[in-house]
């Protein structure tokens, strides 16, 4: 079996579209993978084959990145031909191949029905052995979270008056990061804080959103009207649609009802400038920040499995 990426032969990128895509995990249709080539945010240096020994393919993985990157973020799509007798084997195989050549190990991103665990047809069976695959490749951390997504008929809450936004310098919003990290209920959040402080989570996390599509000018620091800081609303956006980014409480002030507020704010900035869908992910264990997000009218749409390195 050879593992390859889809640079070899100007045939390569058909062959991936036209690899059928059996099996009852989603999958990306040929239009979808077409605009994300277009767009530089798949690329052939970044879709691998795993073929037997006379060609034929029998994996495929698709790894996606920001237009502007020089190494994917995450694998969107990993799929194994149903008659393989062990597909676990041949996608880590896989993976490993394109770990080895990226130099790292991207996140793997599995969308699936909030029933995936129940539903028939063996959707369970079949993300059994893509979890397998991926710890095998070094992919040993599991995070479940939920997709929620806001469209205008939702509307809007006005304000209360109980918050004050404004803009506020790097130095502010370091130190809000900083404060709003303690007693976070976010999976990652809590994992990163094993390894390093606070303060240097807080500075890869403004890296993060200030290398995201959203605009820096959007940032808000949130004040109770005495001047007390209460938390801040990060609106952001991916590639596709305007997104609720990063907010939160910081601790003293937790357990008022503020982070409907800030959420509340958020929505209303992107509603504004005309956005037609607003989408946000929770970590399915952060139940209050979940039930915030239905309270202001946004709706699970998926299940999102995330498997990434320990």
């Amino acid at each position: 079996m050879r593992f390859r990426s889809a640079t070899a032969d100007p045939t390569d990128l058909d062959r991936a579209l036209a690899y059928p895509a059996d099996g009852p995990v989603p999958a990306l249709t040929p239009e979808k993978i077409r605009e994300e080539l277009a767009a530089r945010q798949m690329r052939p240096e970044w879709t691998w084959f795993a073929e037997d020994d006379n060609g034929e393919i029998l994996a495929r993985a698709l790894w996606w990145g920001r237009a502007d990157g020089e190494l994917p973020i995450a694998l969107d799509c990993l799929q194994v031909r149903s008659s393989a007798a062990d597909p676990a084997a041949v996608a880590a195989g896989l993976l490993a191949a394109g770990h080895e050549a990226f130099g790292k190990a991207p996140d793997y991103n599995i969308s699936l029905p909030r029933d995936w665990r129940t539903a028939p047809g063996g959707l369970a069976d079949a993300v059994a052995w893509r979890q397998e695959a991926a710890y095998a490749s070094g992919l040993t951390r599991e995070i479940e979270r939920l997709r929620f997504e806001w469209t205008p008929a939702a509307g809007t809450a006005a304000p209360t008056g109980r918050l004050v936004f404004r803009e506020g310098t790097d130095e502010e919003f370091l130190d809000a990061f900083t404060r709003l990290a303690s007693g976070s209920l976010d999976l990652h959040t809590q994992s990163e804080l094993r390894t390093i402080d606070a303060a240097e989570l807080a500075r890869d996390d403004i890296e993060f959103y200030t290398d995201c599509p959203g605009e820096r000018s959007w940032w808000r620091l949130a004040h109770l009207p005495d001047g007390t800081l209460a938390g801040m609303a990060i609106p952001s956006a991916t590639p596709y649609h305007r997104n609720v980014g990063y907010l939160g409480v910081v601790p003293e002030q937790r357990g008022r009802g503020l982070i409907d507020e800030i959420l509340a704010e958020i929505t209303r900035f992107h509603a504004a400038e005309g956005a037609e869908r607003i989408t946000a992910t929770t970590d399915t264990v952060n139940a209050p920040m979940a039930a915030a997000f239905t309270r202001a009218g946004y709706e699970i749409t998926e299940i999102r499995l995330v498997l990434e390195p320990s």
